[in-house]
């Protein structure tokens, strides 16, 4: 091959690396969205003040393989904050698309056996941190 041949196809593959790494998702990390909805779903006659439901709902459906949810004010100041909610994968989970705060979801156990979930604070600004494999997300909520 001449010194202009080497020289075209070096020009093609520096191309090819700028595309793949600019244009292409390939080398960025995996996230999800995260969202939430507080309903009062489980009402009844005589019942005033139900405490409501939170509802999380994600992009798409995936198998999570960690739930967390901690205060956002004592995470910040201290990673290794005790989550007020904490799940992990023990098996192979059913994908979820929806969830609610404190129910049993399929496939995840509580990370301390016998951990139940704690109680939110109104007014309280709250993160939650979801895994599903390498894709990751986070969100922060509060309850008004």
């Amino acid at each position: 091959m001449t010194v202009k041949n080497w020289l075209l196809v070096l020009v093609a593959v520096v191309l090819g690396t700028v595309y793949v790494i600019y244009f292409t998702d390939w080398f960025k990390p995996k996230t999800v969205q995260i969202f939430h909805t507080s309903r009062n779903l489980h009402l009844r006659a005589g019942q005033a003040n139900a405490a409501p439901s939170l509802i999380f709902g994600i992009s798409r459906p995936l198998r999570l393989t960690e739930i967390k949810v901690v205060p956002l004010d004592a995470w910040q100041t201290n990673k290794n904050v005790l989550p007020v909610w904490h799940l992990i994968s023990v098996s192979n989970s059913v994908p979820v698309k929806m969830f609610t705060y404190g129910r049993n979801i399929p496939g995840l156990k509580p990370a301390v056996p016998g951990d139940r979930p704690g109680l939110l604070d109104t007014n309280v600004l709250y993160r939650i941190f979801i895994t599903a494999g390498k894709t990751t997300g986070q969100h922060d909520f509060e309850l008004k």
